[in-house]
């Protein structure tokens, strides 16, 4: 490798929201493009990447259930919305010559594969890049959560959580211009403050298996990579930290 990561092993999350761009639906196809291009430079210098992908861009279980279906059907076609980003996002890498596997927390292998978590590790150890779809398989957890498991199960040295702002601000800097910007948080400050970065389980799950947490801004461009390499970039969530 002629450059030196300072992490080996990450987790990219990806929310659906993010793959439409500015529409009000579906993928916008610059983005992924953009974004395997970005993973591309990662896995060129040697970094195991697995993402996870959420499904808003099509179908969010709550906001279905909110309109009256049922919770469970409205989560589970929420999950089936993560394996079409999924695959969309594994057609971009192999489109830039990349290795790309789908791997669906349910059973839908006439497309992709199960999820196995020793498969999975195997997978990146070859130098492919992992698609994580489906969430967690079950109604009522998040893509967020699921992320939170997948990058403990993989046992990534990172989590990296992909925003349209820098990084955790005391409020949306979108409607407060005074919102106040943190660079480093414990994941107790992140309960106890209620900030708006992943639901309260996935940062549980965070906390208790001390899996640090990057909070960055994806439309940047190369802010990815610089995470990655350990330059300063966004806002570090771990088990010791406190407000800066």
């Amino acid at each position: 490798m002629s450059e030196q990561a300072a992490y080996q092993r990450i987790l990219l999350k990806l929310s659906g929201e993010a793959l439409m761009g500015d529409g009000g639906f579906g993928l916008d196809l610059g983005i992924v493009e953009r974004i395997a291009l970005e993973v591309k430079e990662l896995v060129e210098i040697g970094v195991q990447v697995a993402i996870v992908v959420g499904g808003g861009n099509f179908f969010r279980g709550s906001q279905l259930a909110d309109s009256g279906v049922d919770r469970v059907s409205a989560d589970q076609m929420g999950m089936l919305a993560t394996v079409i980003n999924a695959m969309a996002i594994q057609d971009a890498l192999e489109q830039k010559g990349l290795y790309a596997r789908v791997m669906s927390a349910i059973k839908i292998n006439q497309i992709c594969e199960d999820y196995i978590r020793r498969r999975a590790i195997r997978h990146l150890e070859k130098g492919r890049v992992l698609v994580f779809a489906a969430g967690t398989g079950n109604p009522f957890f998040t893509t967020d959560t699921a992320a939170s498991l997948r990058a403990i199960e993989i046992g990534a040295d990172l989590m990296l959580k992909a925003t349209k702002v820098d990084g955790v601000y005391s409020a949306d800097p979108k409607i407060h211009s005074d919102a106040r910007f943190y660079k480093h948080l414990s994941f107790d400050e992140v309960l106890d403050d209620r900030l708006a970065v992943m639901d309260a389980t996935a940062i549980v799950l965070c906390r208790d298996n001390d899996m640090p947490l990057k909070v960055f801004n994806l439309t940047k461009h190369g802010a990815l990579k610089r995470v990655v390499m350990g330059e300063e970039e966004g806002t570090l969530v771990e088990s010791k930290g406190t407000k800066a």
